[in-house]
């Protein structure tokens, strides 16, 4: 017995060290979102790693386009240039253009703490200068003789779509934007401005504008991607806060289910404890609250026996009700269903409720449909359900006032129980107290009546492991009203011919007063 205790213990702690671990990484993780989100030096280095991934996945996106540019240029210029110039330039850009694809893929492939070196920015942007030196030989290359106009405004329309190109390809590492796109706007820029014509003039004027505006652009570009970052960054730290929260919140179920557990043994434990001499005390004072040994002269004694026997019944209901409403919510109360009659089930409730009713000059009334089929349910539970709403009734209804109890059909083909008592009725705001467990209304506490408060959350679990809907309606100063409804699917030989009477409508059948 003591190995499986000190194995049990060591199970428990080897489960207790896994949630604390799994605590200590969720906060160590949201702990890391929020540095990076509260400090600028670190939101500067993290955006920085992941803007040079972005800048190596668009190179290694464009691995295929950037050659097939360069090839319709290459094959257009042969127009104008020597084609063994094209063809050197053209293997000079591919070269370059591979160079920078095979960096990017390399970059990729290396682990994180080597991602975070500068080598690799100035790798990039030795790299996009090559690049751009190697379009900025295409300008320089020479001409044939009968080359006009149309050459130029090739030459120009080159230079605007190779700079908005790498515009789109470096604009999340400015410095690698500049080296790409200056090499070029400076040669085209210097080449126009040799020649004395006006169009000359007006396209250099145009290609240091179109480099400011291709510069502006891939700030914006850049602002972008910052935005897009931040917002990730957002996203991170509100998942890494989630999963806090979820963590905290699956720690606080289970200590909660232990808890109840804990709860429901030391129920169990006590049950006989607390029973055993509570059913001796009952027996002795009732025996002597009886006199059944003989007569006691004294009457204070024999008022202090039956103030023992009451108080000892009401601890004992007390103890009873908590046992059954732990039962039922450790799942371990289980239903004997059979056919019944649900009537029959009500009016032996009335008539074990006669004797209180009477002493309170309370009168009974008990209506009911003809011909109710039977239904399967358990007859203790609906027993137990009825007594309870009954008691209730009788308990909060003023001397000479009434109780009606109705049965019938619904209009689903279910079966209800209803019992309205003339009692002082309940606040509306009162109403979620009273069906809490241990919840009573002001009335019951000032004029205190005795009582758990655990009777009407007894009767909701039992009637949901029916299947069946509770409903309770007061209003101050009118009485209350309780309705049980057991579904359609536990009635028994359903047939359409019943007719469905509101319960407000109904008209009694035979009534028993008391």
């Amino acid at each position: 017995m003591g190995t499986l205790a000190s194995e049990t213990g060591a199970d428990k702690d080897a489960i207790n060290e896994q949630r604390a671990q799994r605590r200590r990484e969720m906060a160590r993780s949201a702990q890391d979102v929020r540095s990076r989100l509260g400090a600028p030096d670190s939101r500067h280095t993290t955006f920085d790693l992941e803007r040079q991934h972005l800048f190596a996945d668009t190179r290694i996106n464009a691995a295929y386009a950037v050659p097939l540019l360069a090839l319709i240029v290459a094959a257009i210029s042969v127009l104008w240039i020597d084609p063994l110039f094209i063809g050197a330039w053209f293997t000079v850009t591919l070269c370059t253009h591979f160079l920078m694809v095979v960096t990017s893929h390399t970059y990729e492939k290396a682990p994180s703490d080597q991602k975070a070196r500068i080598y690799w920015r100035r790798r990039f942007t030795l790299g996009d200068f090559i690049y751009g030196c190697s379009w900025a030989l295409f300008f320089l290359m020479p001409k044939t003789s009968d080359a006009g106009e149309g050459f130029v405004i090739f030459h120009f329309a080159t230079l605007l779509i190779v700079v908005a190109m790498n515009t789109m390809q470096s604009a999340t590492l400015p410095r690698c934007l500049l080296a790409s796109t200056l090499p070029m706007t400076l040669v085209v820029t210097v080449s126009f401005l040799k020649e004395v014509d006006p169009i000359h003039y007006t396209l250099a004027a145009m290609a240091i504008g179109a480099q400011g505006f291709f510069f502006i652009l891939g700030n914006q570009l850049l602002k972008n991607a910052n935005t897009m970052l931040e917002y990730r960054a957002d996203k991170d730290h509100l998942i890494a806060e989630l999963e806090t929260a979820n963590a905290m919140s699956d720690e606080a179920r289970r200590r909660a289910e232990a808890a109840n557990l804990a709860k429901s043994r030391f129920l169990a434990t006590m049950s006989h404890e607390l029973r055993t001499p509570l059913n001796a005390i009952l027996g002795f004072s009732e025996i002597m609250k009886d006199e059944v040994l003989g007569p006691m002269e004294n009457k204070n004694y024999r008022s202090y026996a039956e103030d023992i026997h009451g108080s000892g019944q009401h601890l004992l209901n007390l103890i009873n009700e908590i046992l059954d409403l732990s039962r039922i919510e450790a799942g371990r109360h289980e239903l004997h269903e059979e056919p019944l009659y649900l009537d029959d089930v009500v009016e032996e409730c009335g008539t074990m409720m006669k004797v209180r009713a009477k002493a309170k000059s309370i009168s009974l009334h008990h209506t009911h449909e003809p011909d109710l089929p039977r239904v399967w349910a358990d007859e203790r539970a609906l027993r137990q359900v009825v007594l309870n709403l009954l008691s209730n009734a009788v308990k909060f209804t003023p001397v000479g006032g009434e109780v009606r109890i109705m049965v019938g059909p619904t209009s689903d083909g279910g079966q209800y129980v209803s019992i309205k008592d003339s009692g002082p009725g309940i606040p509306e705001e009162e109403v979620p107290t009273v069906l809490e467990a241990f919840g009573q209304g002001s009335h019951a506490i000032k004029t205190a009546e005795p009582g758990t408060g655990l009777g009407l959350s007894i009767v909701q679990a039992l009637v949901n492991m029916h299947e069946g809907k509770f409903a309770l309606k007061s209003k101050l100063g009118e009485g209350t009203e309780v309705t049980v409804t057991l579904p359609r699917a536990r009635i028994m030989n359903f047939s359409p011919d019943v007719i469905w009477v509101d319960p407000e409508d109904a008209e009694p059948a035979f009534n028993r007063s008391a």
